[in-house]
């Protein structure tokens, strides 16, 4: 495919909603609030909030910045900007696995989404108790025929909206998704906040307590930024090859991660204090969306409504989050193999689905089937979260530093901005980059 004919953003707020939508995804509403939860409450907040700004931001806008510079897919894209079988096209290669390994499992969570957001429109929870909440979201997991059905409809309305051109598809649906999410996770926060007992949950979660803060609470905040802004994955490299020479990186980028750090802290508010409430505990782990906040909606006052609510714009927040994750997987499929973007999507999505079988299967009939003592499901988390991304993190600031050089980035992110140019002290930053990614990858391997 040709530079000419490369889609564009059709507008500055298209562009701003689809990328922060990339950014807000599972990660911000279903991950973050169960590790604030797991982790002590403000004091992670505020560790996460320090690490997205000196760590988040400047792998971000070497990300996208390198895309903008390289105007095509990130395998493609550095193809171009160094030679084929160059080593550092492996920043490229790494982004487009983690994008397709995590896309395996997080359409398949999309459908529970799915599953839950039916469960409250039908009232199907109603008078459970504590151990049948459990028990209905295991049911689900041991049911691999309702997974697989769940999965396919997430399949084919990812595939009949990223199968558009640029701005009719994929942008066009962040402009009206990412609002709407916020509106409706406001409404949730209000209700939350309204429940008798609630500012008991509001003091925990902005209590911070340096007591309980240590080295693993910065090793868990650093692996939410990668997996929330989405570092290495190829989504901030492929939107930023659609984005215009004079297109203002700096500023744009700042508003995209503080969109995406703001429905994260909001999430927190929307869930701890209806769960302090209620009486139930915030350190219940990853169940704490599907489980917890169901028990949560179905025994408050208009908890039905609210509950569809919150899981509608879970939804939203994932599908926004997959059409970012697939573009980087189907933009290479359409540029390598040569064929149309609706091909590509189809290629892309068809493959997803039957390795994403795999994961499905992960937990019922291949239940017992480990590889480095996970499920298959948690493995291609493992993979992707803890190896593949980490390593696409490291190769891109060792390329930006000792390829690209500081300085050249510098004048390529600042071309196109105006008031505000990125400070000479992200120099300082970036050289300390490679040491505290190895510190990750080693730690999350180990």
């Amino acid at each position: 495919m040709s530079n000419e004919k490369r889609s564009s953003w059709n507008s500055r707020f298209g562009y701003i909603m689809a990328a922060a939508g990339f950014s807000i995804g599972l990660g911000n509403i279903w991950r973050f609030p169960y590790l604030v939860g797991t982790n002590g409450g403000g004091a992670f907040v505020l560790i996460y909030m320090l690490i997205c700004i000196l760590i988040g931001i400047p792998l971000f806008y070497m990300e996208v910045t390198l895309g903008r510079k390289a105007q095509a897919s990130p395998i493609v894209g550095m193809r171009k900007l160094t030679k084929k079988g160059s080593p550092w096209v492996s920043f490229g290669w790494l982004g487009v696995l983690s994008a397709y390994f995590i896309l395996t499992y997080y359409i398949q969570i999309m459908g529970w989404i799915v599953a839950y957001l039916l469960k409250m429109l039908t009232g199907s929870m109603k008078g459970f108790t504590s151990e049948e909440y459990v028990t209905s979201f295991n049911d689900l997991m041991l049911n691999p025929k309702t997974l697989i059905l769940l999965t396919l409809i997430c399949v084919v309305i990812i595939a009949f909206i990223s199968a558009k051109d640029l701005s009719s598809g994929l942008e066009k649906a962040c402009s009206v998704m990412m609002p709407a999410l916020f509106v409706m996770l406001i409404l949730v926060v209000i209700r939350s906040l309204t429940l008798p007992g609630a500012m008991e949950g509001v003091k925990w979660y902005t209590r911070v307590d340096f007591s309980i803060i240590n080295a693993k609470t910065f090793l868990i905040a650093l692996g939410q930024c990668f997996f929330s802004v989405g570092i290495a994955s190829g989504g901030a490299f492929v939107y930023g090859s659609y984005l215009k020479k004079d297109s203002n990186i700096p500023a744009d980028g700042l508003m995209v991660i503080g969109f995406d750090t703001l429905a994260a802290l909001i999430a927190g508010f929307a869930i701890f204090p209806a769960v302090f409430a209620l009486g139930l505990k915030p350190d219940s782990g990853s169940n704490l969306l599907f489980i917890t906040m169901s028990n949560v909606f179905m025994n408050m006052p208009f908890g039905r409504l609210f509950g569809v609510l919150f899981f509608m714009l879970m939804f939203f927040a994932a599908l926004s989050s997959s059409l970012g994750y697939l573009e980087p997987v189907s933009s290479s499929f359409s540029e390598l193999l040569k064929v149309s973007r609706a091909k590509g999507v189809l290629y892309a999505l068809t493959s997803i689905f039957i390795v994403g079988l795999l994961t499905i299967f992960g937990h019922n009939i291949l239940a017992d089937v480990q590889i480095a003592g996970r499920n298959l499901f948690d493995f291609a988390d493992f993979l992707s979260g803890n190896i593949l991304m980490p390593l696409g993190a490291i190769s891109l600031i060792l390329y930006v530093l000792f390829h690209w050089k500081f300085d050249g980035f510098k004048n390529d992110i600042d071309e196109g901005a105006t008031s505000f140019k990125i400070p000479i002290a992200m120099k300082f930053i970036s050289y300390l980059l490679p040491i505290v990614l190895v510190i990750i990858f080693i730690t999350g391997l180990f």
